[in-house]
């Protein structure tokens, strides 16, 4: 915990009020994320074979760059090759650890609980990401562990490219998927489960290699219609299997950013690119019409203006078709040295028109590694610009609506000194994920509005942790409430402070 009093340390001074009115406010509810991927060491580990001390310590880097960012949550790859980054009778240890698929870290850890134990320290969500078909990253050169699935079901596995896929035409496999997902939502604490876009393959030379089992399972259905059903048929699957194991946690998806074309379907956008319906099989549209996933977060990484998928014309398109969930933006902040991307003003401006769109709450930005070196200066931007005042999460009405109990403050724990306040709590509710902290020097505080918010402290750090308040040399009023946030991000009642007069 002292790393992360660190963090809260530094972080919340930049959340004063202070010329609050000289930028526009950023959005009480905000959903904002970045892609942690683990295949090819992409994000984490940095390679195969650290220290385990080395290993915990780059995430905990990893998680404090993004706080410092403003991110309240992270998407993390923790099965990329039906392999796994936690102990598991299913599958093996995946290979992106130690360097050979099926050994364990040594000593001995579980990355996964780790992970979730840090991030929820920071009061912000884990999102745990699978890959649900994708068995072998490079034939004949990844390491693959005699207990892995394309070993024990050669039959299952079709080799397509450079990769090996679970064949997604053999009900077997998506209940295979499905054991695996109600595993890890059964034992850990995730905050949802993510799935990207790899349903059935991007197409390479020749034709998916799935005859056999279309031979076997088609029931007469064109191969297009058949693989489609195939792919709704594990999403229906997941989504009852998480629901039916653990209500609270969420079902989300990062397809590909074009549903369909207009020129493919009067439905689709005015677009000219691959689709995710035609192309790789998943009609998610549907499934947001059907209500089997509780957000979506299309991968817009075309610039705006793009000739072909126009960033504008997606968003636009992605905020009518929603049907009620939550629509959270992919950036591809990775393509920062393309021609296009190396205006510091695009993604700035992809945040501006993202918040001025009906129904898209949040961001998500592809991948860690790239804030690394800051490009274009799009770390100070969020830091000190768009998520420089904290943001909620928004609640899921449909997954809980219940809001926590309202906190019930602790007198003897309150204290303040040069400007620095610290609190305590008596009702410390296991359910309670963060408190918000709201500020004025008047008494016209109300919690819907942004400019009051001050503060958000994660409910693990809120013993001991520091909320600076704006300095003031005059004895002035000062009035705060705080409120509970949960685990699904309702907010409670307000207990109400004021400092001194």
């Amino acid at each position: 915990m002292k790393q992360l009093a660190k963090v809260l340390l530094f972080t919340y001074g930049v959340f004063f009020l202070v010329n609050a009115n000289a930028q526009q406010l950023p959005p009480k509810h905000e959903f904002r994320a970045v892609w942690i991927a683990t295949v090819e060491n992409i994000d984490w580990p940095s390679k195969k074979g650290l220290p385990v001390e080395q290993q915990k310590q780059e995430f905990i880097n990893i998680l404090d760059m993004h706080y410092r960012n403003g991110m309240n949550a992270v998407i993390v790859q923790v099965r990329p090759v039906a392999d796994a980054f936690y102990p598991s009778t299913l599958e093996p240890w995946s290979e992106y650890l130690n360097g050979k698929q099926g050994l364990p870290p040594t000593p001995y850890y579980d990355p996964l609980q780790f992970m979730i134990e840090e991030t929820h320290k920071r009061g912000m969500e884990f999102h745990a990401w699978i890959n649900p078909y994708r068995a072998v990253f490079a034939v004949g050169k990844s390491s693959v562990s005699p207990s892995h699935i394309t070993k024990i079901k050669k039959d299952w596995a079709l080799t397509y490219g450079k990769y090996k896929w679970l064949d997604p035409g053999v009900p077997e496999v998506r209940q295979h998927t499905a054991r695996v997902v109600k595993d890890i939502v059964s034992r850990y604490d995730v905050d949802a489960i993510h799935m990207d876009d790899y349903f059935y393959p991007y197409k390479e030379s020749g034709e998916f290699p799935d005859g056999k089992s279309f031979a076997k399972y088609g029931n007469g259905m064109s191969r297009a219609d058949w693989r489609r059903s195939n792919v709704d048929s594990i999403i229906v699957l997941l989504s009852e299997t998480i629901k039916n194991t653990n209500p609270r946690v969420k079902f989300g998806i990062s397809p590909f950013g074009i549903w369909r074309n207009k020129k493919q379907d009067a439905e689709g956008s005015n677009t000219n690119g691959s689709s995710n319906y035609d192309d790789l099989y998943a009609d998610i549209r549907l499934w947001l019409k059907e209500g089997w996933i509780d957000y979506v977060t299309p991968q817009l990484y075309w610039q705006i203006g793009h000739k072909l998928a126009d960033y504008t014309v997606l968003l636009d398109w992605w905020s009518k078709n929603v049907f009620g969930k939550e629509l959270y933006i992919g950036h591809g902040i990775y393509r920062y040295n393309d021609a296009p991307w190396r205006d510091p003003k695009e993604i700035p401006t992809q945040l501006q028109m993202l918040r001025q769109t009906p129904n898209a709450h949040g961001s998500v930005y592809f991948s860690s590694k790239t804030f690394n070196s800051n490009p274009h200066g799009w770390n100070d931007s969020l830091r000190n610009n768009y998520y420089r005042l904290p943001a909620i999460i928004p609640p899921m009405k449909w997954v809980d609506s219940i809001a926590p109990n309202k906190p019930i403050l602790d007198q003897s724990k309150v204290s303040l000194a040069q400007n620095e306040l610290k609190v305590g709590f008596k009702n410390m509710n296991a359910d309670v994920r963060n408190y918000a902290f709201y500020y004025s020097t008047e008494n016209n505080i109300t919690i819907k509005d942004t400019r009051f918010l001050l503060a958000i402290i994660p409910a693990a750090a809120i013993n001991g942790a520091v909320i600076k308040l704006p300095a003031s040399d005059k004895k002035i009023n000062r009035y705060l409430k705080v409120t509970a946030i949960d685990v699904n991000n309702n907010e409670s009642e307000a207990e109400e402070i004021l400092l001194f007069k």
